[in-house]
């Protein structure tokens, strides 16, 4: 095919947000399109195949829309409108980042980074219960904390309730020391991490200590009625199939539920069944329950990250393969 070049202008102020340092993200480009990018003062040119230089262009533009919303571009931010540029989707990019939930105490917009953080967001304003599925790092519980503190914040709700099953992650911990607060506290610093940063440490205290703020383990979600609360159960593939009943069935009038977990990262006995595994099967056609599922795709943290888990789903795959090969010839 023969070669052709377009060109584009961009911004001064915004080039070397676009670039990276040491032009990482326009090597990252290059590379992954077959594409030669070459910046002239305020003028992009590139060269190479017709359909790779348009989808360049189109990367390109669309990141430097989001530098002119004042967005830190970041490695997520290329890879993953280059996902998107194979899909002839790069536009969705600009449109997800619209959508913002509420900002961090330091002013930090919090929004959605990807089509499927999109898609949860808008599954949790349009649902009362709200399955988030995905692996590490795809957002599922922070972006529910944020919608959590939202609804606290516009009155939609008269208190938050986060609660997760107090269990070991494969290691017995033995007896801590302290109150109970204090034993249940390490299991529930996740939820504790997204609350400061999103509500500051004060005003958690301050509504914490008048119980409009409850952070507790699911154990203490027995025998009670939840109304008018927005309800957080996070790590939820941690639970057996009668704590997931249980959480439920807790739910009353005006209130909201949002249930978060890895099935990739279960805790449990192996002979053991997961609640969350359980509800999906059970719940998935019910008017007013949304399963929301996310993949390697949503991941917005370190790039190595998604990297690892494509690694162990294709690890996992690829032995149940096997283990299915092995039942065949039995």
């Amino acid at each position: 095919m023969s070669e052709i070049t377009e060109e584009l202008i961009i911004g001064a102020s915004h080039a070397s947000n676009i670039f990276g340092q040491f032009d990482a993200y326009m090597k990252k480009i290059e590379r992954t399109l077959q594409v030669e990018i070459i910046l002239r003062d305020d003028r992009v040119r590139i060269v190479g195949e017709e359909v790779q230089v348009k989808r360049a262009k189109d990367v390109i533009e669309k990141l430097c829309a989001l530098s002119e919303r004042g967005n830190q571009i970041t490695e997520q931010n290329v890879d993953y409108a280059l996902s998107l540029s194979f899909e002839n989707r790069v536009k969705d990019i600009v449109e997800i980042d619209k959508d913002i939930i509420c900002h961090t105490i330091n002013g930090k917009p919090i929004k959605p980074k990807t089509v499927g953080q999109q898609k949860y967001v808008q599954s949790i304003k349009d649902n009362m219960i709200v399955f988030g599925c995905g692996p590490a790092g795809t957002g599922k519980t922070y972006l529910a904390m944020a919608m959590a503190i939202t609804a606290f914040k516009n009155n939609e709700v008269n208190r938050i309730i986060l609660t997760r099953p107090a269990i070991e992650a494969g290691e017995k911990l033995g007896f801590l020391p302290g109150d109970l607060q204090s034993k249940v506290d390490p299991y529930l610093r996740p939820l504790y991490d997204a609350l400061y940063e999103i509500m500051g440490a004060e005003t958690f205290q301050r509504n914490m200590e008048k119980g409009l703020i409850e952070v507790a383990p699911l154990a203490y979600m027995r025998g009670r009625t939840l109304d008018n609360s927005y309800i957080v159960l996070d790590e939820a593939q941690n639970t057996t199939p009668a704590q997931m009943k249980m959480f439920l069935t807790r739910i009353g009038f005006g209130s909201k539920a949002l249930i978060t977990g890895d099935l990739s990262q279960k805790d449990l006995a192996k002979d053991q069944k997961s609640g969350l595994d359980e509800a999906i099967k059970v719940l998935g056609n019910i008017e007013g329950i949304s399963i929301c599922h996310l993949t390697n795709k949503d991941v917005v943290r370190h790039p190595l990250v998604q990297k690892i888990v494509t690694a162990y789903d294709q690890y996992e795959a690829k032995q149940a393969r096997r283990v299915e090969r092995r039942e065949k010839k039995r």
